[in-house]
This record gives structure tokens, sequence and C-alpha cells, in this order.
């Protein structure tokens, strides 16, 4: 089966993929007359459709494929027979999701202030400035790791902002596109779970309200007493500078990603152009560009974000009217230019937010079979008060690695871990820093979660290269992170 797999990503045939699908699924009808009725009473076979996504990935590189028929095998599994059904029911139910609803918007109009942006001279200008000071390939990429620290305000703002501003730059210093997704990557997320003025501090501060750790109207506060023990996002945000200098040498796959290039091999890897949002798009710049075209646009992004109480979509519309405003106030575009530009960058959006929203689907019918509840509850059975929180953070890391949604896997996890911590009177501070830094973890290197994602499509890079590339530096700073925890459950 896996030689097929392999076949099938090398040279496309209809017939083949056709008979490949028709195996999956009556191996899985198959399966699912030895299940019990009750998806709580799965067990073990809670694992199916993960093992299986991750071997369709490895063997194929397909995301969307594999996503598309793991969640199949988890609906089949769940469905007792109406598998169409429950597909569709939860199909529409991810796309009536608030999250999702959220996502398409803040997304889909961060991609078009990005390609306003770059109409309007505001990138080209940015990246003429940068480039007089950073003159040399290093200085490039900490100029990359620095903008990703001030623009910490939430990661998805930072991948598409950071990522599709510095690729012009990083690409005249040759700089692999893995290498700058890495950068990108490893900046934003760690940064957001650090900083208490961050999306991911508010969201994550109203679950701790919901779960009875922190009292109404302190959950930035509670918060605040994970950040010194949030030690993936600390450990992996030093990381990057080090390697930046080759303090840390590169190896594994971003090693042979450098040697590409050496070699006179292309930037990015291949397939790269269908994900990267800048692909294909020929800019007609204005005659004289100017930095602030840029560099306004972000101030008022961050700074209408921070003031409608961090709220990314408030943010996005504020920052969409001012443009408007702004750029035809200068005549660098007319009303119709303004339009048909926002609508292509809609447009390069639609394969980034389509992997997000299959991801969804992957995690809700992940969810519907007990995938995550089965991992934590066997992990318990071996924890002790000082080994919960090491032990909290690889299962966790692990699973969100699979389903690929970290505030989802939030949602599920703290209602979990909080009273577990409570009844063995773990350090609470510790073990919620624990579930913040597996969800942070997972994210970086799974293949089709939304940090992921959206940083290809930045930087455009392969997803599955960057995630590929940029896992052994995760991996790194997750051990290093695991043994953190472990000191400190002992410590603590």
């Amino acid at each position: 089966m896996l030689k097929q797999l392999r076949a099938e990503a090398n040279e496309f045939n209809g017939k083949r993929s056709l008979l490949i699908v028709l195996i999956i699924i009556a191996t899985s009808l198959l399966l699912t007359t030895f299940l019990p009725d009750d998806p709580a009473s799965f067990g073990p076979a809670a694992l199916i459709p993960a093992v299986f996504l991750i071997i369709y990935i490895f063997a194929t590189k397909r995301i969307l494929e594999a996503l598309t028929l793991s969640s199949i095998i988890g609906f089949i599994m769940v469905s007792q027979g109406d598998t169409l059904g429950a597909f569709s029911g939860s199909l529409l139910e991810v796309m009536m999701n608030e999250d999702i609803a959220w996502l398409i918007i803040v997304c889909g109009l961060m991609g078009s202030i990005i390609s306003l942006i770059e109409k309007a001279g505001g990138a080209f200008a940015f990246g003429e400035w940068v480039s007089k000071r950073a003159k040399t390939r290093k200085s490039a990429l900490i100029w990359t790791w620095l903008l990703g620290l001030v623009i910490f305000i939430d990661d998805y703002l930072n991948s598409l902002t950071v990522g599709s501003s510095m690729a012009p730059l990083t690409d005249k210093h040759k700089v692999p596109r893995e290498f700058l997704a890495y950068v990108v990557d490893s900046t934003a997320a760690p940064a957001c779970v650090i900083i208490p003025i961050t999306t991911w501090a508010v969201f994550a501060g109203r679950l701790l309200e919901a779960n009875g750790w922190a009292p109404e109207g302190e959950g930035l506060i509670y918060f605040i007493k994970t950040i010194p023990f949030n030690f993936y996002g600390w450990i992996a945000l030093i990381i990057v500078p080090l390697i930046i200098l080759g303090i840390i040498p590169t190896f594994g796959p971003m090693k042979k990603a450098e040697q590409r290039v050496k070699d006179g091999g292309p930037l990015a890897p291949p397939g790269s152009e269908k994900i990267d949002i800048r692909s294909g798009v020929v800019v007609d710049l204005p005659k004289n560009p100017k930095i602030m075209n840029f560099l306004l646009p972000i101030v008022v992004l961050v700074g209408a974000t921070i003031y409608f109480d961090v709220d990314m979509q408030m943010g996005v519309l504020i920052t969409i009217a001012f443009m408007f405003v702004f750029y035809l106030a200068q005549n660098v575009m007319t009303a119709e230019d303004f339009t048909d530009v926002s609508l292509q960058g809609l447009k390069n959006m639609i394969l980034p937010l389509m992997l997000m929203v299959l991801a969804f689907l992957f995690a809700d019918v992940n969810d519907q079979i007990g995938f995550t509840y089965y991992v934590i509850s066997s992990a318990s059975a071996y924890m002790t008060p000082a080994l919960m929180p090491v032990t909290i953070f690889l299962v966790l890391a692990v699973t969100e690695f699979i389903t690929g949604t970290n505030w989802g896997m939030y949602v599920i996890a703290l209602p979990i871990v909080i009273p577990l911590a409570m009844g063995m009177d773990v350090n609470m501070s510790l073990a919620v820093a624990a579930v913040l830094s597996a969800g942070v973890f997972g994210s970086h290197v799974c293949f089709y979660s939304d940090a992921t994602v959206l940083t290809s499509a930045a930087t455009g890079c392969n997803n599955f290269d960057h995630a590929l590339t940029q896992a052994p530096f995760g991996i790194l700073a997750a051990i290093l992170s695991a043994i953190c925890f472990l000191v400190a459950g002992f410590i603590f």
C-alpha cells in the first residue's frame, strides 16, 4: 500500500487513485463491524484516523487528501451507517462555528491588507529601507526575528505580515524559504504565549475563568502567572537567533534545503507556488514608493486591535477602512483598483483557509470518537504529582501534532487538566503552562496547523517542507522544555 501511495504522489493516475480510496473506505467499513456502538468506548480504536493521517501524509505529501480521507474514516467509525450525513452535518457545523467565521474574516482580510500594501509600494519601500541596514544574510534573518518580536499582538498577524514583507529581502541573500518560514513561525506563537497583551492571552484567560482556576474577570492575571513556566515559548524563541548566528548549526532537512540553494537550486521547495500568496502576481509599483504606506497600516492594525480589547477582527476592519482613505488620498490607486486588489488578496488565501477548515473538520471528528480524551485519560493512569507537568506536555504535544488546532486543543484539554491538577495538588501555573506550551509545539510541527499553513502562505514555502524542516528544531526545543517541566515538577 505504501508503495502505491508513493507512486500516486509521483505520477497521478485517476484509476489507481480511485482504487486506493475505495480500498481505504472498504477497510474502514470492515473495521467498524468490530467497534462498539458508543464512540466513548472505542478505546485504542480512536487512534485509527490519526495513525492513518500521519502515514498518508509522509507517504504522499498530499495534505488536503490526507485530511479528507482521515476525516471520512472517522465519520465511518462514528456514524453507524450514515457516513455522508455525519460528514455533511459536521462540515456545516464547522463552517458555522464562530472560530471558523472569525478565521475566514480575519485571514481573508489580512490577505487583502498584504496585497494592498504591495500595490501601494509599501512592501517594496520597506524592503529597500531594511536592505540598507541588513546587508548580510544573518542580519536579514535577525531583522526578521526582531520584527516578529515587535508585531507580537497575534500570531496570524505576525506570520502574514513578517513573512510576506521579509521574503523579498531574504531572497536577495539566497535564504531558503524553509529557513525564513522557520524564523517567522518560531517567533510568532512563542512570542504570543509569553506576552500578556495578545489574542492568545485573552483567549487563554477566558478559558482559565470558564474552567474554575481563575476568578471571574481575573483570567489575564492568572495567565501572567503561567508565563515564567511556559518553557517551550521561551526556549523556541531563544533558539531562533542562536541558529541564525550559527551557534546552533542547522541540521536535518533544513541543512539539505540550504545545500539545495548553495548548489544553485530554487529558493522555494517544489509545489510552493500553490500556497504562496504572492505567486503569479505582478505588481505595478507607484513612481515613488513610500515606507509610510507599509508602516502606518501596520501601526493602525496593531493599535486598533489593542484598542478594541485585543479584537483582531475589529483591527483588520478598521485597517481596511483606513487604507481606503489613506491610499486614495495619495492617488496611488483608484477605488476600482482598491476593490480589485482586495479581492485578489482574498483569493490568495483560499488554499490556506481550505486547509484550516479541513483541519477543524478532522479535529471535530476526533472529538466525536474521543481521541484527545482517550490519550489524556490513558496517560493519567501513570501520573504522579511530580511527573504530571512533563507528562501533560508530552501527551498533549503529540495530540496537538495530530489534531493541528492549538486553541481547539486548549478548549478540550484544560477542562480535563485543571481539575486533575487540583485533585493531585500540582502547581496550577505549571500544569496550565504545560498545556499552553504543548499547543505551541504541536502547532509548529504539524503539517496542517494554522501556524504552519499561514506561515507557508506568507513566506511562499510548501507547508509540508516547512513543517518537515522546522520539526528538528521544534523537537530540540521540546526536549529542553520537557527537561524543564520534569525538573520544575519536582521543585514546585
